[in-house]
């Protein structure tokens, strides 16, 4: 089976407050759900279109499982301290085969 990533880009965040509060409780939400994070913070080089934005990777053992962890009510938990606080966009993709 091949394996899930959330890739998560940050758009904008107008309260650093809410994102640490955020971070407490989405890392054992996100580690309870089999995630573990590849990457996480500013790009160190952008190409292209790059933007400079927060980006997050993290590998869950299949999609179904990113999914999950993303629906989960401790997940959940952690992304309403970030309402009105950050935008951001997240995508779960399957691993290349």
């Amino acid at each position: 089976m091949a394996q899930g990533y959330w890739i998560v880009t940050y758009r904008s965040v107008s309260n650093p407050d809410a994102l640490a509060a955020y971070a407490n409780l989405a890392g054992p939400a996100i580690a309870e759900a089999g995630g573990r994070y590849l990457a996480r913070g500013m790009p160190s080089h952008v190409y292209e279109a790059g933007l400079e934005q927060r980006t997050v990777v993290i590998e869950f053992g299949s999609v179904d499982q990113a999914r999950a962890a993303y629906e989960s009510s401790a997940y959940r938990a952690a992304a309403a301290l970030l309402a009105g606080s950050a935008e951001r966009d997240i995508r779960i993709v399957e691993e290349a085969s």
